[in-house]
């Protein structure tokens, strides 16, 4: 998975040391970042790779996370082409390479749009200043403080004895086949979202929920959690037309092959194909 970028080590504990000259700094314009691309290999630009004021780029970046002793940083100001960088759609991390720069990408992209998006004051409009021991923004006026949130997600894998359900979101940017998922809601735990989410997708009933393994998924700002569930009683799908636009069963042997190994839907439907068997 996406996450999985061993030798190397991720570390995001919080500091506010200021950068130097040869850190990474993270430039976005919206879904956009700025990178070198090659053949599907990237690169991010070091600070003494940017054109203008480097002095004045070191001293307004905000510290995000390290790789192994790589530092990397988000610079807060509208991201412009120069030199071999260009401006890449943030779909560009699904399939680029290393493993643990794609990683760093969108784990970055994640917190850029919390800090753009905590600018002020929820409570009363106040510009909101950075916390200096821990990763919060904080209202020096009213006293409110923002810490960024990460959304529970569960990914279903609905079996029935050697099959398993598939299905293709309805209206999505991703067109592939995938397992069943949903947020939790406010007030159930997340073995609760899985007979909800199913149900309401498809209308069936599961049981004997095992719990597979987690991810962390910044393109969505989530925190996926993986169930295989068998599916009980009647097999019959009743199709959610806003959510999916099909859903069915695939004998282990039809299991349509994936193009990715980054995801948790991927890796499941994997295991279910090979290692169940």
């Amino acid at each position: 998975m996406i996450q999985d970028i061993a030798p190397h080590t991720f570390s995001n504990a919080y500091s506010n040391h200021r950068p130097e000259a040869t850190d990474f700094a993270l430039c976005f314009n919206d879904r956009t970042v700025l990178l070198h691309e090659q053949n599907g290999g990237i690169r991010f630009p070091r600070f003494h790779e940017l054109t203008g004021d480097t002095d004045a780029l070191l001293q307004t970046a905000t510290y995000l996370f390290s790789i192994d002793d790589d530092r990397f940083y988000w610079i807060d100001q509208p991201a412009m082409e120069q030199g071999d960088f260009r401006l890449e759609d943030i779909t560009v991390f699904r399939k680029a390479f290393p493993r643990h720069s794609a990683f760093a990408g969108i784990t970055a992209y994640s917190l850029y749009k919390w800090y753009d998006n905590h600018r002020f004051c929820s409570h009363c409009g106040e510009k909101l200043v950075p916390h200096d021991k821990e990763r919060m923004m904080h209202c020096e006026k009213c006293g409110n403080s923002e810490s960024p949130k990460i959304m529970p997600a569960v990914i279903v894998a609905v079996t029935n004895g050697d099959k398993i359900l598939l299905s293709k979101y309805a209206n999505r940017e991703y067109t592939r086949y995938a397992l069943l998922a949903g947020f939790t809601e406010i007030g159930e735990s997340v073995e609760e979202t899985v007979r909800r989410e199913v149900m309401e997708e498809v209308g069936l009933h599961v049981k004997n929920l095992k719990y597979y393994k987690s991810q962390p998924w910044a393109f969505s700002d989530t925190l996926l959690m993986g169930f295989f569930a068998e599916v009980e009683g009647d097999d019959r799908i009743t199709l959610d037309r806003e959510e999916l636009a099909v859903a069915e069963w695939f004998p282990r042997q039809e299991i349509p092959a994936s193009e990715s190994d980054i995801s948790l839907t991927s890796e499941m439907i994997e295991y279910f194909r090979t290692i169940e068997s």
